[in-house]
């Protein structure tokens, strides 16, 4: 590409060097580097990438894009900006020809909901027979063609361009996508030109990153400022705040107050939840196979966005009857006179949404698996140890992803909150033999929920990461 088409809109500081000259590629991992390439430094929370720019040089790279000076061992084009990641988000749109204007781009949002709020309107849009491409922390998929595993709820701004490109290419409709409040500040999601944007809820999460509430406020709001139409449930205390805060055209869903989209007649059972919807265009009884109002709250926004792509209520109903969620109240079927349930629940208020919702239709004891992740917000730990007590029948505290902390010491903090309470419960580091454990003493119609993993296949450990699945433990045990 053109050095002045790759570097349009961009805010350059310094030039030095050679500008006429063509850009083959652009990276911002040395390792990646090809030979006319531009490599953009950045600063990461492991990695300076200001650090790597001889390496880069070496590999071939034509252009070094920083925001401090550097010395070079090499003569190259030389461009200094004050913000890497922000210009970063520019020149990976420019040199992927703004593939979002091409496409029609849906962002969620929020603390709890958005992975399942993504499946249910990428299920519900298939029912129409659009083609949907989806983003998001399990994967990246194009209709049943799955693209890659995730690695961050939201790509970086580098590789979100080049997927949506690919998307473009393979002739996709709509993108559905979660945006994280991390991609947000990272300037991740930046120059993408969003159709819709959704606000789920929010509620204490990622405060090792943000400080405090008002941060993580501050950065999900960004979206609102990026979008031509935004979603909003007006339910949760800061969907309402929200609401009078931006000035894109809103539309409203709620449970329990007025909205543009509402569900009514709840009708909550073990392994289904029906209501009655009311909207502009799709209104009548609908079923979904998640029980739990949380459920109904993921399925107003499916429905809300079904509504702009002018879905029938039957072909919702056909999206919600083919929904399939890895890791998200899923039912490990084991031939067994007692259920065991995997689900990604590690904050204090996805925890007690599923423990709630699990208690609503449990005939007998709840026997909860769960730990808190490694290198995280410290302050939920306690919490989630009492929200697992007052919920639960019975408690085994485990390991999660303890990163660099020692697990040990993580079940204590945990244990806090549990100790004082009327629940049993027994701590055993080792997840693999906590499940076993639980399996071991459920009885006919006990209910046992390991939550904080969900669809992940893997535990990050001090020094290595390792494979771990909870359903093949509970196959293994069964």
């Amino acid at each position: 590409m053109n050095f002045n088409d790759l570097f349009n809109n961009v805010e350059i500081a310094q030039i030095k060097g050679n500008t006429d000259l063509d850009i083959t590629g652009i990276n911002i991992d040395s390792r990646k580097v090809k030979p006319g390439d531009a490599f953009i430094c950045i600063s990461g929370a492991k990695f300076e990438g200001h650090d790597f720019a001889n390496d880069a040089i070496k590999a071939g790279a034509k252009v070094i894009v920083c925001e401090r000076d550097l010395e070079l061992e090499a003569d190259v084009t030389l461009i200094k900006v004050k913000n890497t990641r922000v210009e970063l988000a520019k020149i990976a749109c420019n040199f992927y020809n703004n593939p979002s204007k091409e496409l029609k781009v849906v962002g969620i949002t929020g603390t709890k909901g958005k992975t399942t709020t993504t499946y249910m309107m990428k299920s519900c849009l298939e029912a129409k027979g659009l083609k949907v491409g989806l983003i998001g922390t399990i994967e990246i998929r194009i209709g049943d063609n799955k693209l890659d595993d995730s690695h961050n709820t939201t790509p970086d701004a580098l590789d979100l361009q080049n997927i949506f490109r690919r998307m473009v290419d393979e002739n996709v409709d709509v993108v559905v996508m979660e945006v994280s409040s991390h991609a947000l500040e990272a300037h991740r999601v930046d120059g993408i030109d969003f159709d819709i944007a959704i606000f789920t809820n929010l509620t204490q999460e990622h405060m090792d990153f943000h400080k405090n509430f008002e941060n993580y406020y501050n950065a999900k709001k960004k979206l609102f400022n990026m979008c031509k139409l935004a979603l909003i449930n007006v339910d949760s205390e800061y969907g309402m705040r929200l609401k009078g805060e931006i000035d894109c055209p809103i539309k409203t869903m709620s449970i329990e107050k007025n909205g543009d989209i509402v569900a009514k007649n709840l009708d909550i059972e073990a392994r289904k939840v029906t209501f009655n919807v009311e909207s502009s265009k799709i209104n009548g009884e609908l079923q979904v196979a998640i029980p739990g109002k949380f459920s109904v709250y993921n399925s107003l926004a499916a429905i809300a966005v079904s509504n702009e792509f002018d879905l029938s209520k039957e072909e919702v109903q056909k999206g919600f009857d083919n929904l399939r969620v890895p890791g998200r109240s899923e039912l490990v079927n084991i031939g067994k006179d007692y259920t065991v349930m995997v689900d990604y629940a590690h904050s204090p208020d996805s925890l007690k949404n599923i423990l709630e919702a699990t208690k609503e239709y449990a005939k007998a004891r709840i026997i909860c698996v769960f730990g808190c992740g490694g290198d995280r917000d410290r302050t939920k730990r306690p919490v989630m140890g009492r929200v697992a007590a007052e919920l639960s029948d019975y408690v085994v505290i485990t390991s999660d992803n303890p990163r660099t902390e020692d697990p040990v010491e993580i079940t204590k903090e945990v244990e806090k909150g549990v100790e004082g309470t009327d629940c049993e419960y027994k701590v055993i580091v080792d997840r693999a033999e906590a499940i076993k454990y639980a399996m071991s003493i459920a009885k006919t119609d006990d209910i046992i929920l390991i939550a904080g993993k969900g669809h992940e296949n893997y535990q990050i450990l001090k020094d290595r990461t390792i494979h771990f699945d909870d359903k093949e433990v509970v196959m293994m045990n069964a």
